[in-house]
């Protein structure tokens, strides 16, 4: 028998597939149980919702999803990839992270140094231009708090007889 292989240690086995569709068809019966239930007791809008939720796991394993999934599940090299692709998206979602903190890109950096290096530029939220020291008009002078304010408290408390 030297010219012979063995069984693949890394495939999948045919009891893996088996567990996991009979797993599936018990949740999808349990589901269609619950279904009936709800339906007895004349909520039958959530009795539809129930039965379509519990027959996803049965459609899943007629399309040969769960076959896939079995494949998947079991596979080494399938992992290796979730992992990278995990890894893909926290750089990603870190590199963003850090750009929002900066405050743009490069390039709007950039444009806003040049910006800042102009002193007669305005600012971008700006309706009109700074004025200067010398063009500031004189402060008005405070006006003293009148006693309107204890009148209409007043008022009130006399209403109510205090």
């Amino acid at each position: 028998m030297e010219g012979t292989k063995g069984p693949d240690p890394t495939a999948p086995r045919l009891e893996d597939r088996m567990i996991a569709e009979t797993v599936c068809s018990a949740v999808s019966a349990a589901g269609l149980g619950i279904a009936i239930v709800t339906a007895y007791r004349k909520r039958y809008l959530a009795a539809v919702r129930v039965a379509a939720y519990s027959l996803v796991p049965i459609g899943l394993v007629m399309t040969g999803v769960v076959e896939w999934l079995a494949d998947t599940a079991f596979s080494p090299t399938a992992w290796a990839g979730f992992g990278v692709l995990g890894l893909a998206w926290v750089l990603f979602m870190t590199t963003r992270a850090v750009e929002r903190r900066r405050g743009g890109t490069r390039k709007e950096r950039r444009a806003a140094a040049r910006a800042a290096d102009r002193p007669d530029t305005v600012a971008p939220a700006a309706s009109a231009p700074s004025l200067g020291q010398g063009a500031r008009p004189a402060a008005k002078p405070a006006q003293a708090p009148r006693d309107d304010d204890f009148s209409d408290i007043e008022a009130i408390l006399k209403k109510h007889g205090i």
